[in-house]
């Protein structure tokens, strides 16, 4: 990463500090993992419907593994959505583009800065949720052993590590949300329709996901990515659903990512 980039991702980083949307997406990724645990202490019931729910009141490694679950879908994409949608679009907003390209800057190294940007806040969303969630979580349940998806008992540190290491599988997809976000972001130059057409992909993924007769489309969709973490909860690990989000995310990152770039790189900044 050259000089120029790397100053950009600075400048990218305190614009997003200085951002209430960077805030309330953080703030979401910290706070739903609290109201969760509260909710299950007062409450004194479990989600035994979904995998890991029912040893949420054993082992406060269970919460991170079910909070993927309940948000996978929604919750971490929309949070996502909500700086990958603005982080280009606020420049038209404000019409600021312009001004940024006179700093003896290459237009390359402007969206490099951005993209970067628009990564390092994604994985800061879901590692403070999970940072929280594991707090939580211990400090209501306990750092226990927990039962894997093959009824195998992991020892509470085997299964931190496991716990970090699904977080870091299900970032694929979350990286992935973040590039078609950048791409609409730089499309639209409209921060609300960059965020809710994000959303909206999402939604017709699902959508097609659940059609009849599509069924050989399912290891292919996005969607179904966003459960490839589960691997690293068997005994031994299933590797087949965590490479294979990876290659097919990748089908989906690169080219949005490469659209985005080449639009930004040939958009006519005069006329803004």
């Amino acid at each position: 990463m050259n000089p120029g980039t790397l100053t950009i991702y600075r400048w990218e980083l305190r614009k997003l500090r200085a951002q209430k949307r960077t805030y309330l997406g953080l703030g979401a990724a910290a706070l739903v993992p609290i109201i969760f645990v509260v909710a299950l202490v007062v409450q004194g019931e479990s989600p035994n419907e979904v995998a890991f729910g029912k040893y949420v009141h054993d082992t406060g490694l269970a919460i991170p593994l079910v909070l993927l679950l309940f948000g996978a879908v929604w919750m971490f994409p929309l949070i996502t959505a909500l700086v990958a949608g603005d982080i280009v679009a606020s420049e038209d907003r404000n019409q600021t583009l312009k001004t940024i390209l006179t700093r003896s800057v290459e237009r390359h190294q402007v969206f490099a800065g951005k993209a970067l940007a628009t990564f390092t806040y994604a994985i800061a969303a879901i590692v403070l949720t999970g940072v929280v969630a594991l707090v939580a979580g211990i400090m209501a349940s306990g750092f226990n052993s927990i039962i894997s998806l093959s009824g195998t008992r992991v020892s509470a540190m085997e299964g931190l590590g496991l716990v970090w290491a699904s977080l870091g599988v299900y970032l694929i997809p979350i990286l992935t949300v973040a590039c078609i976000g950048l791409l609409f972001s730089t499309l639209f130059r409209n921060s609300a329709a960059a965020i809710v057409g994000t959303l909206m992909f999402s939604l017709l993924i699902q959508l097609i996901g659940i059609l009849p007769g599509l069924e050989s489309l399912h290891p292919y969709l996005l969607s179904t990515q966003y459960n490839a973490w589960q691997g690293f909860l068997r005994s031994p690990v299933d590797w087949d659903p965590i490479v294979r989000a990876a290659w097919v995310c990748s089908l989906y990152a690169l080219p949005a990512l490469a659209a985005a770039a080449l639009v930004f790189l040939r958009r006519d900044v005069a006329g803004d």
